[in-house]
Order: C-alpha cells, then structure tokens, then sequence
C-alpha cells in the first residue's frame, strides 16, 4: 500500500515537473542544459522534459522607465532640467536573453543611458526657446529615431519616449525670461511701428481719394453748370425773339423788382434814361 502511495506521488511530481503554463501577459524560453532550445509559446500549458528543460518567463507587456530629471546642456550651453519616460517591451526575446540576461532592473538601467545620450544630442541642438516652443511631437519623433536602433541591440521595442516637463536651474531662469520677455517686447515694437506704417499708408490714399473725389465732383459741377446755362441761355435767345417788346418789358420788370426790393432803396438816373422808358410811353 506505501508503495502506491509513493508510486503515486512520484507520478505526480514528474507530472508537474513536466508541465508549464504560459498566460496571456507572458513570454517562455526553454532550455536544455542552459541551450535555448525552443521559445515564444502560445498561451497555455506546455510540457518540458524534468531535469533537462527548464523555463524562464518573461513580462510581456508595455514596460516603463521613468527616468529621474536630468541635466542637459542647450545649444547655447545653458542648463535645463527635462524629466520624461520611456515606454518598451521585449521585442528580440533571444536577443533580451542574452544581453541583459533576461534581468528588467539592468534592461532599464542599459535603456536610461541610451535614452539620455538621446537627449543630450538632440538638446545640443536647440536653444532653449526653441525646446518651450517647439512641438513635443517633433522631439518625440527625433528621439525615438536616435534610440530605436540601439534599442534593438538590446532585444528593447521602444514604444513611446515622451518629456513630461522641461524646467530651467534657478540660476538662469531669470535671464532665460528677462531675454524673452525683450524678445516679446521687440516683436511688439515692430508690430506697432508696421501698424503706424500701414495706418499712415491708407489715410495718405484716402486724402488722396478725398481730393480725386473732389475734382471730379467740380468738374461735373460745372459742367452741369455750364450744360444749364447754355440751355437757359437758348431758351432766352428763343424766347426773345418770339416777342421781342414783351422780353424786353418782362426784364425791365424784373430789374425793378430787383433794384427797389427793399425800402429805401435808392436809383439816381436822368428822366429820360431807357430804363424808365416804360413809366414815359403809354398807349
């Protein structure tokens, strides 16, 4: 009866020494005598032979380093403060293997010194004001670019490298922002003398469509005037000679009217002026 029980329960040792299971967030290498023999199982359970195979597992999943804030030097050898973080995963499972040993703390420790070697080369490009300025998605891109090949050499995937903030030492922020606080000031003095400019333009144009506007009014004035009295002076010359004695008595009338308008309006003319000639005949 002992020796069943004990067949038994070496029956289930070898069993469970035979098999392995792999999840959904996992990646497997197995191994004969320390050899890679076979890798990147399928989820589920797997079998291995005891005391030949054994397995190591790895994460499968988006990793992240979260590098601590950093110094790095700009194109105008000023110091800024960047923290970021990178996102990875295992790629090259064997390559991971054998570089690092499969050990996350020392992938993340080779990855930060590319990450930042990234960085340091692509700040020394650019001014500081470039860096607050520039899109993030441009750094990000230039950045991915530098350390996709060397983290390929790790069996590493970069998936993401991103700068959560970038902040200047208190020994230059204040003249990093007095230098861009003149900057602004000089862009806004050349905005408003453009303005001046621009404003001193369009009233010269309107002054001179002011005048423009104004002769040819003028012009039109008196040519209506003179069409006018071209026309009344036609109509006379046609009126005169229909009845010359009655033009001649209607404008005599009107020169009355117009000289003796007011009261005490006064005319010394001899008797027998043609003016009163009107007042001597009589018919």
């Amino acid at each position: 009866m002992n020796k069943i029980i004990v067949s038994i329960v070496l029956v289930v040792v070898v069993v469970s020494m035979s098999v392995f299971t792999v999840s959904e967030t996992e990646r497997a290498i197995k191994f004969r005598f320390g050899e890679i023999v076979e890798m990147d199982f399928e989820p589920g359970i797997h079998f291995k032979i005891p005391f030949i195979n054994n397995v190591k597992k790895f994460d499968k999943r988006i990793l992240t380093l979260d590098s601590k804030p950093e110094r790095f030097l700009t194109a105008e050898k000023k110091n800024v403060i960047v923290d970021s973080f990178v996102k990875w995963r295992i790629g090259d499972l064997k390559t991971f293997y054998t570089t690092v040993a499969g050990d996350i703390t020392q992938a993340n420790v080779r990855l930060d010194q590319i990450i930042k070697d990234a960085f340091r080369s692509e700040f020394s490009k650019r001014q500081i004001n470039q860096l607050v300025s520039t899109d993030r998605k441009i750094v990000r891109e230039a950045l991915i670019a530098k350390t996709t090949s060397l983290a390929d050499k790790l069996g590493i995937d970069i998936v993401d490298v991103q700068v959560k903030r970038i902040d200047l030492p208190q020994d230059v922020s204040a003249s990093v922002y007095r230098r861009m606080e003149a900057e602004r000031e000089r862009v806004a003095r050349e905005f408003r003398s453009q303005g001046a400019e621009a404003a001193e333009r369009i009233r010269a144009d309107a002054d001179k469509q002011r005048e423009i506007i104004l002769a040819n009014a003028f012009r039109d004035a008196e040519i209506l005037r003179g069409e006018g009295e071209a026309k009344a002076a036609d109509i006379y010359a046609k009126t005169y000679g229909k009845d010359v004695e009655f033009f001649n008595f209607y404008r005599t009338m009107v020169a009355y009217k117009k000289t003796f308008d007011k009261e005490g309006d006064m005319l010394v003319l001899e008797p027998n002026s043609d003016f009163f000639k009107y007042f001597k005949t009589q018919k």
